[in-house]
């Protein structure tokens, strides 16, 4: 995985799902994910959670639990996220070895990036590769 630098990213794509501990199962366990952190309701609902790879972190939380933001993504259908990884082909084989649906398989890309690209269990598509602008500072 690339490595972790700490520090605060400055975006967080967020995600909402029909089963969110499902989702955080699979991104974990296939996609070697970290839990950074996971708030449930009474009801065992999750509210929020904040799941962390290399230096960046996604955010996620069930379908339905009310509030503005679910309102918005009412009938939201999948997105994409794209996230760099040191070694492409070994965090594949770990998603396949979880059972992932691979859509591509570890491909070398005319930029120079090697990718592969799954679909998680709600239909959202991850991308994983070794692509990784620099942004100017």
């Amino acid at each position: 995985m690339a490595g972790t630098s700490g520090g605060r990213p400055s975006i967080y794509p967020s995600l909402l799902y029909t089963d969110a501990k499902a989702a955080i199962k699979q991104l974990t366990e296939a996609f070697g994910f970290t839990e950074l952190s996971v708030y449930e309701g009474e009801d065992g609902m999750v509210l929020h959670a904040e799941l962390v790879q290399g230096n960046g972190a996604v955010m996620l939380g069930s379908r339905g639990r009310g509030g503005r933001f679910d309102a918005a993504m009412e009938g939201g259908g999948p997105t994409g996220v794209y996230i760099v990884v040191d070694d492409v082909d070994a965090h594949h084989q770990r998603a396949v070895d979880h059972g992932a649906e691979i859509l591509m398989p570890p491909t070398d890309q005319d930029y120079g990036s090697r990718d592969y690209m799954a679909r998680d269990v709600e239909g959202n598509i991850w991308s994983f590769g070794t692509y990784a602008p620099e942004i100017a500072g």
